[in-house]
C-alpha cells in the first residue's frame, strides 16, 4: 500500500470542472511535482490534499487512514505557499516556533526543534532577524523550516519559488532537493515550470483541463511523451501531423523513419530538436535556415522544409554550423522518434 493515495478525486464549481478523476499513489519519501499550465487544476488538487478545499468526489488516504473529511489543522501536513505567509512582527525563530507552540510543545523541546530546523535550512545565524531583513531565498528557507519543524508526514509546496529571480530559483531548486533527501519527507509540489519539475521530482504528474495527461519519471516523460500536449509542454518538440501505415509514417508525402510502424491512421510524429543533426549526405529533409538564435549553452535553428518549420538545436561547442539563409540538410534516427495517435491529450 502506498503512503498517500488519491482515489478518483474531483472538484467542480457549478458547471466548471476544476479536477476530474485524479488518481495517484505516492510512496513514502517520494518527491512528486504536479505540473501544468495555469488553470489546469494542480493547485486545486494540492488544496484538496491540504484540506483547504473539499473534494466533490473521491477519497484521500494517508498512511491507511481516510482523511478526506478531516479538518486541515488535524491532518498535520506541512504547507509552504508562494507568498511564504511569514508573520512580519515575529523573528525568524518565532516564526518557526509558531506551529510547535500551537501544539503546546514544552519550551525547551520547542527551542531545540527550532534550532534543529534552522540548522537544516542553514539559517541558524539569522534566528533573531525579522522577515523584512531577509532576502527572498532566506524567507523561503524560513517558510520551509516552519513547515518541517513539526515533522509532518507530507510536505505540500504551492509554487514556492515563483517569487524568486531566475538565478536564485536555480540555486534553491538544488537546495530543496538536497533537503528533501536528507529528511526523507514525502513531498508534493505544484509548479508551472517544467524545468523545475524535471529538476526536483522523482515523478511528474502533468495536468491539463483538470485531468492527468501523463505520470512518470522526468526522463521517461521527456523521451516518451504520450501525445502532442505532453511533448510540447515538456520542452521543445517538433510535432508533425502524419498518417501511420504498416510501413511507417507519412508526413506531407514523405515517408519518415520510425521504430514502431503499425500505428495506423492520423498520428503525431514527434522528434526533439536536439535529436536532429545537419548533414550533407542523404538528408531526410532539406530546407532553408530562417532563424538562428544563441541561447548560451546551445544554438537554436528554425529551418523551413517541405514538411513544415523544423527546429534543431546544437551544443555551443564552437562556431555555429549554419547561418540564416543557408540551405541545409537534416537527419535524425528512428530511435529518437515518438509516434502517437492524434487526440491523445484529454
Amino acid at each position: 500500500m502506498a503512503f498517500l493515495e488519491l482515489h478518483d478525486l474531483g472538484k467542480t464549481y457549478g458547471d466548471h470542472v476544476a479536477v476530474e478523476n485524479f488518481t495517484l499513489s505516492i510512496d513514502k519519501g517520494e518527491f512528486v511535482c504536479l505540473l501544468g499550465p495555469s488553470g489546469c487544476g494542480k493547485s486545486t488538487t494540492l488544496q484538496m490534499v491540504a484540506g483547504f478545499v473539499s473534494p466533490t468526489a473521491g477519497r484521500i488516504v494517508l498512511d491507511g487512514q481516510d482523511i478526506t473529511n478531516v479538518q486541515p489543522n488535524r491532518r498535520g501536513l506541512g504547507v509552504v505557499f508562494q507568498s511564504y505567509a511569514l508573520f512580519p512582527h515575529m523573528t525568524v525563530a518565532d516564526n518557526v516556533a509558531f506551529g510547535l507552540q500551537m501544539r503546546k510543545v514544552p519550551k525547551a523541546e520547542c527551542q531545540a526543534k527550532v534550532e534543529e530546523a534552522l540548522a537544516l535550512v542553514q539559517l541558524s545565524a539569522l534566528a533573531r532577524r525579522y522577515p523584512k531583513e531577509l532576502s527572498g531565498g532566506q524567507r523561503q528557507r524560513v517558510a520551509l523550516a516552519r513547515a518541517i519543524v513539526v515533522k509532518p508526514p507530507v510536505l505540500l509546496l504551492d509554487e514556492p519559488m515563483g517569487a524568486l529571480d531566475a538565478l536564485l530559483r536555480d540555486e534553491m531548486q538544488i537546495e530543496l532537493r538536497e533537503l528533501q533527501k536528507r529528511i526523507g519527507i514525502t513531498t508534493i509540489m505544484v509548479t508551472h515550470d517544467q524545468a523545475e519539475a524535471m529538476t526536483l521530482a522523482n515523478r511528474v504528474v502533468l495536468m491539463s483541463n483538470g485531468r492527468v495527461q501523463q505520470i512518470g519519471a522526468p526522463f521517461e516523460m521527456y523521451e516518451q511523451p504520450q501525445g502532442r500536449f505532453v511533448s510540447t509542454f515538456l520542452g521543445r518538440a517538433n510535432v508533425f501531423s502524419g498518417i501511420g501505415t504498416s510501413d511507417g509514417v507519412t508526413v506531407s508525402g514523405r515517408n519518415l523513419p520510425s521504430v514502431a510502424p503499425g500505428l495506423e491512421g492520423a498520428v503525431d510524429y514527434i522528434v526533439r530538436p536536439e535529436k536532429l543533426t545537419f548533414t550533407n549526405q542523404d538528408p531526410l529533409v532539406g530546407g532553408t535556415v530562417k532563424a538562428r538564435v544563441f541561447l548560451g549553452h546551445r544554438w537554436l535553428y528554425q529551418v523551413d522544409t517541405a514538411i513544415g518549420m523544423v527546429e534543431l538545436t546544437e551544443a555551443n561547442l564552437d562556431l555555429p554550423s549554419a547561418c540564416e539563409g543557408d540551405h541545409v540538410g537534416l537527419t535524425w534516427s528512428a530511435d529518437h522518434v515518438r509516434v502517437t495517435a492524434q487526440g491523445k491529450a484529454k
